[in-house]
């Protein structure tokens, strides 16, 4: 089993960064090295991806396999691998997945288990390509059970509150929406309305104004106009004792306290996602165009201009230090320490990649915010990525993960603090949220370059 390497902080490039003149594939490079196997999920090794099980880690990097499938489709390996790792834990008539332990991997309102599921668009467009129409039919069905967990199953905000009809990201977050969250259910509610729903029936046109909606409500209140970026996490009942991290008082009641990079990079990438599929004559598309480009403006606005890349924490750059004194919540002290805010893989890979997709789509405009994504690439490989002396291609400077309390872990505060010195944000390198990110975004940079 390969060593989850603590990084020590602050890190510098080393001799063994590839240079800017390099022109290897990237995204088969880590395909190759950890895409297939060798990395982890939230700390837990996987040796292949075949045999991981369900998890929204184990997923995107399945998916990113996927796209670089479909990039290279003559690397049938990597398709043979996203296959196995459906069927691991898909059961025979699809319309049951599990875990590991031979349980329901779809815990009740817990939107981290669905996006796993994206794999089956392509899993069932391929097969049904094959003839194999069987096999076709029980991913179909798969993505079925997935879709209508979330529209018809998960917590929404009740009506009362503000934001009414916003999906809970967990059944142990009551009425509360992360960033994070609207890339876990809405763009796999949206690919199957996409591949699967009835243009200009009821349904098809109420499920799309339900996807827009989550973008509506949440950066309506986690949007700061002034900083032009979105708060980790928003309350609609700010009172709740899940909800102590969040701002008790206006402005921005309910908010979360910093701007995390990662948060924003799923919420960056899901839009781009979504957009891909939402009708352009649906209502709501324009509004969620809108909030596209204001992300797209606020992240340009906050790269760093010597690395291309983006901090943990996006408003401040490596100045910025956890205070040393922690955060005391009910007379216990958290997260106490001086690491420096640092420049940080996943964030970095997926914005990358929101930018070139947004680009390629025509949704951002391409002289605006091309040079923002060809530095933002080039430094992705100057800063995080590693050749190893196995052979293999590393990614280097990863958060492990974060996240916001509930009540039973008064740790995660959302603070400075929290985010750069608490027991979750280790940094770490090959971690599977860093690499799938990575793939994607070279995937999206090879295409650019071969249509240059």
């Amino acid at each position: 089993m390969r060593k989850y390497l603590l990084l020590t902080l602050p890190l510098f490039m080393s001799a063994c960064a590839p240079t800017q003149t390099e022109t290897e594939t990237w995204s088969q490079k880590m395909v190759e090295s950890h895409g297939l196997g060798d990395f982890y999920c939230n700390r837990h090794y996987q040796d292949k991806l075949g045999s991981t099980g369900w998890d929204y880690v184990s997923g995107l990097v399945a998916n990113s396999v996927l796209k670089a499938w479909m990039m290279y489709p003559e690397k049938t390996e990597y398709y043979d691998a996203v296959k196995a790792f459906a069927d691991f834990s898909t059961g025979e008539d699809g319309a049951t997945i599990l875990n590991t332990r031979g349980e329901t991997a779809l815990r009740p309102s817990n939107i981290d288990d669905l996006p796993a599921g994206r794999i089956y668009f392509a899993l069932y467009n391929e097969e049904m390509k094959k003839g194999n129409t069987a096999e076709a039919e029980r991913y179909k069905t798969a993505s079925t059970v997935i879709r209508n967990k979330l529209k018809y199953e998960q917590s929404r905000i009740p009506e009362g509150l503000p934001g009414t009809g916003g999906f809970y990201h967990k059944a142990v977050y009551p009425n509360q929406m992360w960033l994070d969250g609207l890339y876990m259910g809405s763009i796999i509610y949206a690919e199957w309305e996409y591949n699967f729903g009835e243009p200009g029936s009821e349904d098809f046109t109420e499920s799309w104004s339900d996807i827009a909606s989550q973008f509506k409500i949440i950066h309506h209140y986690t949007y700061n106009p002034e900083k032009q970026l979105n708060y980790h996490a928003w309350s609609a009942d700010p009172t709740d004792p899940n909800s102590f991290w969040a701002n008790q008082t206006e402005p921005f009641l309910g908010c979360s306290k910093e701007f995390w990079g990662r948060g924003m990079g799923w919420y960056f990438a899901a839009l781009v996602d979504v957009l891909e599929y939402i009708p352009k004559d649906h209502a709501d598309y324009p509004a969620v165009l809108a909030i596209l480009n204001d992300v797209a403006a606020g992240l340009k606005r906050y790269q760093d201009a010597d690395s291309g890349v983006w901090y943990q924490l996006l408003q401040y750059d490596a100045t910025m230090t956890a205070d040393g004194k922690g955060d005391e919540v009910d007379g216990e002290v958290y997260n106490m320490g001086t690491a420096p805010n640092y420049l940080e893989a996943s964030c970095s890979s997926i914005f990358t990649y929101a930018y070139l997709k947004g680009i390629r789509l025509g949704l951002l405009d391409r002289a605006t915010y091309m040079p923002v994504a060809e530095k933002a690439y080039q430094g992705l490989l100057h800063t995080f990525i590693r050749e190893g002396e196995n052979g293999k291609t590393d990614i280097i400077q990863v958060c492990a993960s974060a996240g916001l309390g509930p009540a039973k872990d008064k740790s995660r505060t959302g603070t400075i603090n929290y985010y750069l010195c608490g027991k979750d944000i280790t940094v770490v390198e090959n971690e599977g949220k860093a690499i799938g990110t990575f793939i994607m975004a070279s995937v999206e940079y090879e295409d650019y370059m071969r249509n240059k």
